[in-house]
Order: structure tokens, then sequence, then C-alpha cells
């Protein structure tokens, strides 16, 4: 009720254990505290904060346009309601190595479980598009370094995402991710691979635990979870697919209503009230109010 049950460094104690697990770790994206609680009661391991998601909240494009305090302030939303780890998206860490350090120690106190960091020339953009650039190798070694030594918790994840492959190749994003686990990243997420054929090099070249992106209408063939834990993969995204299939229903929705004139014919495939106060645990509520105050 109100608050997760967990504090903030047993989740992150969690976060360490699985990716220890040698299983793989689900992390659905959640656009709101409300659908990290469904992510949470359908049995996935984690909860993602997207960029591309928190951008599309503001009606912005995800090309860099978004604050530490508009991303912070979504993940302490998300991370105050569910006893999952929470792994943000946190871009290029808003600026220089300073500005990545002061993300992390941001993002600790606000309950995150780890972030990512990427190596895209600031303003970047969606990491499934064309025409984006990176920054040298050292530049974005100092970065990881920085968010490293910022750290107060080290339960705390560190994940460097490289954009290398779509601009230099896959070898060169082996080499950067080999460089940034050098630099003291816990994780690395290389972005944009093509397929299982490229996960399985990089799984070859890199021995920390590895994260991959299973977005839609991207670059990288959406693997099913068996196929990716064959491959050695430790947690698998899916950023966007929720606010998609929200945002899908919420336009057929309203054109239902401005063609006929009533949403009588949706109500089959709405939450219903009892389902949403059940999620919300409504009589917990009303039951603590009752312990306390006798209403």
């Amino acid at each position: 009720m109100l608050h997760s049950t967990t504090v903030a460094a047993q989740r992150r104690t969690a976060l360490r254990r699985g990716l220890a697990s040698g299983r793989l770790l689900r992390f659905p994206g959640a656009f709101n505290p409300l659908s990290a609680m469904s992510i949470e009661r359908a049995g996935f391991e984690g909860v993602y904060v997207s960029g591309a998601v928190v951008s599309a909240s503001l009606g912005l494009p995800d090309i860099g346009l978004t604050t530490l305090s508009e991303v912070g302030d979504k993940a302490h939303e998300i991370s105050r309601v569910t006893n999952l780890p929470v792994l943000v998206d946190a871009d290029t860490g808003f600026g220089e190595p300073l500005n990545a350090a002061r993300t992390v120690q941001v993002l600790e106190e606000l309950g995150a479980s780890g972030c990512h960091l990427e190596d895209q020339l600031n303003p970047k953009r969606c990491g499934h598009l064309d025409g984006k650039e990176v920054v040298p190798v050292e530049v974005m070694c100092r970065r990881i370094k920085a968010a490293v030594d910022a750290r107060r918790d080290q339960g705390f994840v560190i994940c460097a995402r490289t954009d290398a492959r779509a601009v230099e190749g896959l070898r060169s994003a082996i080499e950067r991710a080999r460089a940034y686990v050098d630099a003291g990243a816990d994780m690395v997420f290389p972005e944009a691979l093509a397929g299982a054929a490229e996960f399985e090099q990089v799984r070859r070249s890199v021995d920390v635990p590895l994260l991959a992106n299973m977005t839609e209408f991207g670059k990288t063939e959406l693997l099913s979870s068996a196929a990716l834990g064959s491959l050695g993969i430790n947690v698998a995204i899916y950023p966007v697919t929720l606010l998609r299939l929200a945002m899908g229903a919420a336009e057929r929705g309203l054109r239902e209503i401005a063609t006929q004139g009533s949403q009588a014919a949706l109500v089959g495939d709405m939450q219903s009230r009892a389902e949403l106060y059940d999620l919300l645990g409504y009589d917990s509520y009303t039951d603590f109010d009752r312990s306390v105050a006798g209403t």
C-alpha cells in the first residue's frame, strides 16, 4: 500500500543477484506507475524506464530534449510503487562527465537500481534511427569512470550502451564495449545489433552481463526469451511496447467514439473498475484507514 514493500538497496541486491544467475531477466518499459504495477503482477523480473517513453509522454521526440529532472521524476514515480529492480535510460548522462556523476547520484537517491549511459554525441538520437554520431572512446570512458566513481551504493548497476554498430560497424562496437568494461561498466548494452549472430559475437567478446533491446520497428530482429537466453543475454528490455499498445488502443477508442457516438462496443476490451481497484489495492487503503482512524 502507498509504496513498495522493499527499499532501494534490496532491489539493487536483487538485480545483482539476477545478473549473476545466468538466466534472462525481462524488463518491460513502464510508461507510468500503474503500468509498472502491472509489470510486477505479470511476473517479470524488472521494470525499465525508457528515455523514448519519457520524451513521448511529454509530447517530445527522443532527441535529447529531456532533462535529468524529468527522467528522474518518472524513475522515482515508478520506483515508488514496485518491488522490482528499476533500470533507467540516462541518455548521455545529461552533459559532461561531471553531469554523468550527478546523474548517478540523483538516480540512486530516487530509488533506481541502475542506469545506462550511452556513447552518442549530445544531443542524441533514438538508437534505431539513422544519422547517429558517437563520441571518441576516451570521452565515453571518462563518462563511465565519472559515473562509477560517483555512486555511493556499489549495488547500483552502471551499464554502458554503445551505438557504434550502426556508425562504425560491429567490430568497433565490440572494441568499445571492452574499453567501457575496463573503465568500470558493470553491464554492456550494444544497441541496434542486427540479430542473433551479432549478439553471439558480442557475447563471446565481453565477459560482463549483456543487455538486448527488443524494441519494435527497429533494426534488431525481435528474438524470443528462449533465444535470448540461449545466446547468454542477461537482460532484455521491451522499452516502448506497453506505450505503443496503450496508444494504439486509445486511438482506436477515440475513433469509435467519434464515429459511433459511444464507447459501448469497447467496454469488453477495457480493464474493469474491479480489476483496476484490485491492482491498486483499493481495499487495503480502506482497511488501513479504518484501523488508524476508525472511519
